[in-house]
C-alpha cells in the first residue's frame, strides 16, 4: 500500500502517463488487471495533441530493455478521458477497484483552470453516487500534473523553471486544492541531473503549504530524459536512428539509476524538510522498472508506489503479474 496522502495505491504498483494508457480499451485492461494498484491515463491536453505518425513514434532496443520515443501527448481531448474513466468506473464492480490517476497539462494557467474544473466535476460527480467510493477511503479520482514532456518544440519543461515556468501553473492548482482541500494532486517530474535542481522545485512546493497542508501529495519521478538519440546497429538500408526525428525521451533500464537518482534525493529532501506538510508528500518511482528487483530498489530509494511505462509497452497488462514481487 501506498503512503501518498489522500491517495491508496495496493499493491503499489501502477503504470505511469504513456502511449500504452491511450485509450478506453487501454485503461479498461490496466483497471482490470489485479495487479495494478491504481490506472494513470495518458497525459491529455484540453483539445487534443496533433499526433503525426510519421514523426511520433518510438522505438525498442534489440535487447528489448530499452525504449526511445518522440511522442508528445495524447491525441485524444481530455474529455475523452473523462468520458473513458467514468465508463470505466461506472460499468466495473461497485464499490470501485482502484484509483485513477488523470495525466493533464498545459502552458496556460487558464486552460489549466479549466482542465482542473472538467476533472473535478467528474471527482463530484462520482462521488456523489451510492457504492462509488473506495473501501479503503482514498480519492477514487487523482490528478497529475505533467510538467515533464521533453519532445515538445519550442516549449522546454516547466519543471526545469520551477519560479519561472512552473509556478503560475501551480498557483493554478493550489487555488483549486483551496476550494476542495480533499482532491489529490501530483507533479510528474523531469529528470533532475544536480541536487540544485531538485532543491530549488521543492522550495517552490513548499511555498504552497497553508494553514499545516500542502497541496500537492505526489511526485512523479521520472519522466523520460530527453535529446538523446538510439542508433540501430543492424538497421536495414542504412536507416541506422531508430527515430525520425532522430532525437527523443529515452526510458527503461539506461534510465534506471537516474530515476533512483531522483526518487532517492527527493525522499531525502521532503524527509527532512522543517515543513511538516512537506514530509507528507509521496513518490511514485519511475523509470526501468523491469524487473522485481527494479521494482525492491525504487521501493528501498524512497519511493511510496512504482510505476512503469517501457515494460508495459513491450509485454502488456500481464507485465505487472511479473514485477510484483512474489
Amino acid at each position: 500500500m501506498s503512503g501518498i496522502p489522500r491517495l491508496t495505491i495496493d499493491p503499489p504498483l501502477l503504470n505511469s502517463s504513456c502511449p500504452w494508457a491511450s485509450s478506453r480499451e487501454d485503461l479498461q485492461a490496466l483497471y482490470e488487471s489485479a495487479f495494478t494498484g491504481a490506472v494513470t491515463t495518458r497525459t491529455a491536453t484540453l483539445n487534443g495533441f496533433e499526433e503525426d505518425e510519421r514523426l511520433h513514434t518510438v522505438a525498442f532496443s534489440e535487447d528489448k530493455t530499452t525504449s526511445i520515443n518522440s511522442y508528445g501527448y495524447s491525441p485524444h481531448p481530455l474529455s475523452a478521458y473523462i468520458s473513458w474513466v467514468r465508463d470505466v468506473i461506472t460499468s466495473g464492480p461497485v464499490p470501485p477497484r482502484k484509483p485513477f490517476i488523470v495525466s493533464i497539462t498545459s502552458s496556460s494557467p487558464q486552460e489549466l483552470s479549466e482542465m482542473l474544473d472538467m476533472v473535478m466535476d467528474l471527482r463530484k460527480s462520482l462521488a456523489s453516487q451510492s457504492g462509488f467510493q473506495l473501501p479503503n477511503g482514498g480519492n477514487l479520482i487523482a490528478v497529475e500534473l505533467n510538467t515533464s514532456c521533453p519532445n515538445i518544440p519550442d516549449k522546454p519543461p516547466p519543471a526545469y523553471t520551477p519560479r519561472e515556468g512552473l509556478k503560475p501553473l501551480l498557483e493554478v492548482m493550489a487555488n483549486t486544492a483551496r476550494e476542495d482541500p480533499t482532491a489529490t494532486f501530483g507533479l510528474k517530474l523531469a529528470p533532475f541531473v544536480y541536487r540544485k535542481q531538485q532543491q530549488d522545485l521543492v522550495d517552490v512546493i513548499s511555498e504552497f503549504t497553508t494553514f499545516g497542508r500542502n497541496p500537492f501529495s505526489f511526485f512523479t519521478c521520472t519522466n523520460t530524459l530527453g535529446s538523446c538519440v538510439m542508433v540501430q546497429d543492424n538497421a536495414p538500408n542504412g536507416e541506422s536512428v531508430a527515430l525520425p526525428t532522430k532525437y527523443g525521451g529515452l526510458a527503461g533500464e539506461p534510465l534506471h539509476y537516474l530515476a533512483l537518482g531522483n526518487v532517492m534525493a527527493f525522499s531525502e529532501l521532503l524527509a527532512s524538510h522543517p515543513d511538516p506538510a512537506m514530509k507528507e508528500i509521496g513518490i511514485i518511482g519511475v523509470g526501468g522498472v523491469t524487473s522485481p528487483q527494479a521494482f525492491q530498489r525504487m521501493r528501498k530509494a524512497g519511493a511510496s508506489a512504482v510505476a512503469c511505462a517501457t515494460a508495459l509497452g513491450l509485454e502488456g497488462v500481464g507485465v505487472f503479474d511479473r514485477l510484483l514481487p512474489k
